[in-house]
């Protein structure tokens, strides 16, 4: 029998972020339910999808005994976010109902079994490292955009998480575009993994992270990724399958650099993409000595024209690429220049932020 007394903030926050592993519409109703656990002391929260799983815990105030229960996920957010800050909500279960009273306020909610409320396997790091939250967002952030969606390729709608040594590379694309970020550690691990993140993994972990200098801790399992963060763990399955060799699809030897303010560019892309094909998103890229002149039309026969200034002084080169890949890397990038480092009309582009070796991205050219 569960009796417990919680203020409402306290109880909120950990509801939140366990919410986002739980599906709405499900074909199991039991995966509509956050699991609650009170176990010495402390009131764990659960919500799985079976691919992802994610618990929060909140240290109660007063002994309580232990206990578990499980609720529809979406109305007791519902209810929790509609009642005043401030408040104390109270949770007291009855057969297969849970009364939860707030002030004059009552609900009456339906329970599922606990028994009922499935589990991902236990399982041991193999590997198990620290790092910020902070890098650990960057990583994701900075490569996250190129990873596919519902491609027949399953591998590709996932992030490939790379420890090699000293070093964690995120590398994604969708076979037309392709983002790599990686971070030193100041220790090596003596060991190399590569595993596949699936692509809602790498969402609910974005969403996650907060952008400050807290440490989380990472493991790899066989079949598992895992964060321990002091607020909550996050448990992904990993995508089956092998990840393409990227180090193949980093372009090489390409000898023309051209080297232009991020910003000028950016909004340079941005306005000429209006006028692009809606459906192709495609835009001619004229280099010639000191300038570039991007163009754009479609299908209304209408036209766009820009030209922007970069440092350049090899050959005239057209090339053609889709704007959306184009703009998703200027997005991202944050250092004040970007180079572009190109061979020919018929080869991917290499870019890079000036000054930052942590990212690269590559980008097929399209024939317009």
């Amino acid at each position: 029998m569960m009796q417990i007394t919680i203020p409402r903030d306290q109880f909120l926050k950990p509801l939140i972020q366990v919410s986002g592993a739980i599906e709405r519409k499900h074909t199991l109703p039991i995966l509509s339910n956050v699991l609650l656990e009170i176990a010495d002391g402390k009131l764990m929260m659960t919500g799985t999808d079976l691919e992802i799983e994610l618990v929060a815990c909140v240290t109660l105030s007063h002994f309580v005994e232990d206990s578990k229960l499980t609720l529809p996920a979406k109305k007791l957010l519902d209810i929790c976010k509609s009642l005043p800050d401030g408040s104390e909500i109270t949770l007291s279960a009855q057969d297969s109902q849970v009364l939860l009273t707030s002030g004059k306020s009552r609900f009456s909610l339906a329970s599922l079994p606990a028994l009922d409320f499935p589990n991902l396997e236990q399982w041991d790091g193999e590997v198990d490292f620290q790092i910020t939250r902070n890098e650990l967002r960057k990583l994701l952030e900075s490569t996250h955009f190129s990873m596919a969606n519902q491609d027949v390729r399953y591998y590709l709608n996932g992030m490939s998480f790379e420890v090699d040594n000293s070093e964690i590379k995120t590398v994604a694309t969708d076979g037309h575009r392709l983002a790599l970020s990686q971070k030193k550690l100041d220790y090596s691990l003596n060991t190399q993994r590569q595993l596949i993140i699936p692509r809602k993994g790498v969402q609910e972990i974005m969403r996650l992270m907060v952008s400050d200098d807290n440490l989380v801790t990472i493991q790899f399992g066989a079949n598992h990724f895992r964060i321990i963060d002091q607020e909550f763990t996050f448990t992904s399955k990993l995508v089956d399958g092998r990840f393409p060799d990227y180090r193949r699809v980093l372009p090489r030897g390409g000898d023309k650099v051209v080297t232009a303010n991020r910003e000028w560019l950016r909004s340079a892309f941005s306005r000429v993409s209006i006028l692009s094909n809606e459906k192709f998103r495609g835009v001619r890229l004229n280099f010639s000595a000191g300038e570039l002149k991007i163009t754009a039309n479609n299908p209304e026969q209408e036209q766009a024209e820009e030209i922007v200034e970069v440092v350049y002084s090899g050959p005239d080169l057209e090339i053609g690429f889709n704007v959306s890949y184009v703009l998703d890397v200027l997005n991202t990038l944050k250092t004040e220049d970007v180079s572009f480092t190109l061979s020919d009309s018929n080869s991917s582009a290499l870019v890079e932020g000036t000054g930052d070796d942590e990212a690269m991205y590559v980008v097929m050219p399209m024939r317009l």
